[in-house]
């Protein structure tokens, strides 16, 4: 993985088409365990599948010659595609069977798995559900801790659980890629803190202009190409300078 951070003019979440179009293009899958009699909470779904997919990118296998690390390196050259599914019972036993890494959260389990074709799903992981997949939160999230990173979610957009926790593992992405080695290595050893919150819809049009890494859809599923979804705000890069206010980097789903 690349150390430095995807120049905005090749970004691998612009919705506009790019020569990235014309690379073979892999998804990140993400399967989140969703058991019938106790289901997880949103939020911590959402928040667990953000640091599954920072803890891939964090990962020694995703680096250098890492057994990992020619699927992340095709991935990351192309779309950055992220498809969250949903398993429980056996399902679930057959995905952990699988190479890959099991986060967990309050309630959540998420496990994140090496990047595959678009069309080389593996068959334990092709056969789950990815439509649908919703979730609530039993209590109102406490107020997100401002030391901490924030990933702050578009408060005027509708999504489902599954389309939510891709679009936050985008955002930890982009804030990943913005840190320094130092930053990174810090964020990773505490355990990757982060919470994710719906903006106030005051809030929102001065996060977008603030600076900070900004997800852009590209449409492929739900909701309008190049519609505004997440922006990552870690403390690290609130003290970075960005330029004239502009986002700092902006990528699509």
């Amino acid at each position: 993985m690349s150390e430095d951070p995807t120049p905005v003019s090749d970004s691998p979440f612009r919705s506009e088409p790019s020569a990235r179009d014309e690379a073979p293009q892999f998804v990140l899958p993400l399967v989140v365990r969703i058991e019938r009699a106790e289901p997880p909470a949103r939020t911590d779904a959402l928040e667990t599948a953000a640091r599954a997919v920072l803890t891939i990118l964090a990962d020694e296998r995703s680096a250098g010659q890492g057994e990992w690390a020619g699927a992340m390196r095709d991935w990351q050259d192309a779309r950055i595609r992220k498809v969250v599914r949903r398993a429980r019972g056996a399902e679930w036993r057959r995905a952990e069977a699988l190479d890959g890494i099991t986060v967990t959260g309050k309630s959540a389990e998420v496990r994140v798995f090496p990047p595959v074709p678009l069309d080389g799903w593996p068959k334990d992981l092709a056969r789950l559900q990815v439509s649908g997949t919703d979730l609530d939160d039993p209590e109102p999230p406490v107020e997100a801790d401002p030391a901490a990173p924030v990933l702050w979610m578009n408060p005027d957009l509708g999504m489902s659980a599954g389309k939510a926790m891709a679009q936050a593992g985008h955002a930890a992405q982009l804030a990943w890629w913005e840190l320094s080695g130092e930053e990174r290595t810090a964020w990773r050893d505490a355990g990757f803190p982060l919470a994710v919150r719906t903006a106030a819809a005051a809030h929102w049009p001065g996060l977008v202009g603030s600076g900070l890494p900004l997800v852009r859809d590209a449409g492929f599923t739900e909701i309008a190409p190049g519609s505004c979804t997440v922006v990552a705000d870690h403390p690290a890069l609130r003290r970075e300078p960005h330029g004239s206010g502009g986002p700092a980097a902006t990528r699509s789903a």
